[in-house]
C-alpha cells in the first residue's frame, strides 16, 4: 500500500479541512478516490457517521474493507468511474484528493463541474486537492493537468465561493516532493 506516491497514513490536512467545514458529525462526506486511502479509518475514528468512500478500483475498496473489519458496514461503498458516477444522495463535504487532476478531456472536467454543482447541499463544501502548477507532469504513469489557485477558482466559481486555498507539499514514501493545492469551496 505505501507503494503508491499518494499513500498518507494519517491524512491530516484532509482531516483538518473536514472537520473546519462540517456541522455535525452525520454530515454526508464522500471521499472520491478514496480505494485504500486511510481517511476513512481517520474519520470513523473521529465519530463521523455518515461517510460514503467511492473508487474506480474493486480492489483498492476491498483492500479497506479488509482493514476495516466490523466497522467497514458503517461505510457505503462505491466502485465508480467518477465520470460515470451518479450519485443516490446529495453530500455536505465532497472530498477528492488526487482524482480531478486525472481528468484531462474537458467533457470530464464539464461532468465533474455537474456532479458537484447538483450534489454537494445548499452551504454545502468541496475539499480538492490537485497537482499545483507546479507539480509532476504524470503520476501512476498517467497525464494529469496541473492548476493554479486562480485556475481552480475559475472552473468552480459560477456555483461556488474559495474559501481557502493553499499549496501543500506531499512527501511520497519514496522521498520526492508532490506539490499540491488544496481548494476548499463553499456552496
Amino acid at each position: 500500500m505505501n507503494e503508491v506516491s499518494w499513500f498518507q497514513q494519517e491524512p491530516t490536512t484532509s482531516v483538518s479541512l473536514i472537520q473546519k467545514n462540517t456541522q455535525s458529525k452525520n454530515d454526508a462526506i464522500i471521499d472520491i478516490g478514496g480505494g485504500d486511502g486511510f481517511l476513512v479509518d481517520n474519520l470513523l475514528a473521529l465519530g463521523y457517521t455518515n461517510i460514503t468512500v467511492l473508487d474506480i478500483s474493486a480492489n483498492a475498496i476491498n483492500k479497506a474493507k479488509e482493514r476495516l473489519g466490523i466497522n467497514t458496514d458503517k461505510v457505503k461503498w462505491i466502485v465508480s468511474d467518477i465520470t460515470e458516477f451518479i450519485p443516490a444522495e446529495k453530500y455536505d463535504i465532497w472530498h477528492d484528493r488526487a482524482v480531478f487532476h486525472f481528468l484531462n478531456q474537458q467533457n470530464d472536467i464539464e461532468y465533474y463541474k455537474v456532479l458537484v454543482n447538483k450534489y454537494i447541499c445548499d452551504n454545502g463544501h468541496l475539499i480538492l486537492a490537485t497537482f499545483a502548477d507546479d507539480g509532476p507532469e504524470k503520476c501512476s504513469g498517467l497525464e494529469v493537468c496541473k492548476y493554479s489557485e486562480e485556475g481552480m477558482k475559475n472552473i468552480f466559481s459560477i456555483a461556488f465561493k474559495v474559501i481557502e486555498s493553499f499549496k501543500y507539499k506531499h512527501l511520497t514514501p519514496f522521498g520526492t516532493i508532490q506539490n499540491f493545492i488544496f481548494s476548499v469551496f463553499s456552496k
